[in-house]
């Protein structure tokens, strides 16, 4: 019988965990260097644990256009793109990243949270709308390439097609025999590729990735990556305490598109400059507990929502009042420990 891709993990010496009701590599002992590879070769980290949705039917992308932020009518199949999910006041329930099918839209989206959100679309589908849901994350496997080498990778695939293209272009290729579906972006603000493949070719489909070159990551490294990078996660960045621009999640909003969920908080926060708290990245001196407030000069001026050690010391994310970044805020406190204020690659902070 045939390796597991959790055994043929656990030969490369990964340590497993649950998560999301799925056994993941929680470290491979060998974080620092996979983080490493995410800068100068490629690192491989196994999204399977995420969410994979298919949303099909004949009203399919206008459903998606009126209950995520980003603007999907007129999408071509091959084409992808992140959105966020929100509620009616524009809180934000979570980032995923859709890829436009011939005849339905797959989304991946965060552990924990896929059903929650086949829970939360089913309450907008009315008797007339044509459109249906299907989770099919067991029935699939995902990873990710991360780092400047995933190019070699996905040429040596036969995805050289992909080079150069942008983020969410997707199209499937035969893998070792498999049908593998590769898209451009690594999931970060690094370059790489994200790879969607039937479960059972899971195992080789990973060896052949690792003997290709790619460092394995676990779900350590990946937690401290999307901080350093400021990915923003459901129950910590994004939570219904938030908005998608006060995340920095410019990227994922059509400010054209017309009405959707949470369309008209948004037109106004933009259009009157509203966004009252920013994302940042924070160095600290040592941990300190999320959910703890940031201070300068004594004055409250913003809330820690994530905080990890890395090679580097300790890395958080922390949500900052717009008025002390203007007035010049770069250092806080929390709990007494001191912390500097650092930008963040996957965010941005400039009105478009």
């Amino acid at each position: 019988m045939a390796a597991s891709l959790q055994e043929v993990q656990a030969n490369l010496g990964a340590t497993l965990t649950t998560m999301a009701e799925m056994t993941v590599p929680a470290t491979f002992g060998n974080d620092a260097a996979a983080i490493a590879a995410t800068q100068s070769a490629v690192a491989l980290y196994d999204r399977s644990h995420w969410g994979r949705i298919l949303v099909s039917d004949g009203d399919r992308l206008r459903f998606l256009h009126n209950q995520t932020t980003n603007a999907f009518e007129g999408r071509k199949p091959g084409e992808g793109c992140d959105t966020v999910f929100v509620n009616s006041t524009a809180r934000t329930l979570d980032l995923a990243t859709a890829y436009v099918l011939e005849a339905a839209v797959l989304l991946l989206v965060s552990p924990h949270r896929r059903q929650f959100l086949l829970q939360w679309m089913d309450r907008f589908i009315f008797f007339a709308d044509k459109v249906k849901l299907q989770d099919i994350t067991p029935a699939t496997a995902a990873f990710s390439l991360i780092g400047p080498e995933s190019r070699a990778i996905a040429e040596h695939l036969g995805a050289a097609d992909l080079l150069d293209q942008p983020d969410g272009t997707h199209r499937t290729y035969t893998v070792n025999g498999a049908t593998v579906r590769i898209a451009v972006g690594s999931g970060l603000a690094l370059p790489g590729f994200t790879l969607i493949a039937d479960a059972v070719h899971a195992a080789d489909l990973w060896t052949a990735l690792v003997a290709a070159g790619a460092i394995p990551l676990g779900e350590t490294a990946w937690e401290q990556l999307r901080i350093i990078q400021g990915r923003p996660a459901p129950d910590h960045e994004l939570t219904e305490d938030f908005n998608p621009l006060e995340a920095g999640l410019w990227h994922t909003i059509s400010l054209s598109k017309g009405c959707y969920i949470g369309q008209e908080t948004i037109a106004r926060l933009h259009t009157y400059r509203g966004v009252k708290q920013q994302l940042w990245g924070v160095k600290l001196a040592a941990g300190v507990p999320p959910g703890s407030p940031l201070t300068a000069d004594g004055e409250r001026v913003g809330i820690l929502t994530s905080c990890t050690p890395t090679s580097q010391g300790y890395r958080g994310l922390a949500y900052l009042r717009t008025k002390a970044i203007a007035a010049g805020v770069t250092h806080v406190q929390a709990e007494g420990i001191d912390g500097e204020l650092v930008s963040l690659p996957f965010v941005r902070h400039e009105y478009i």
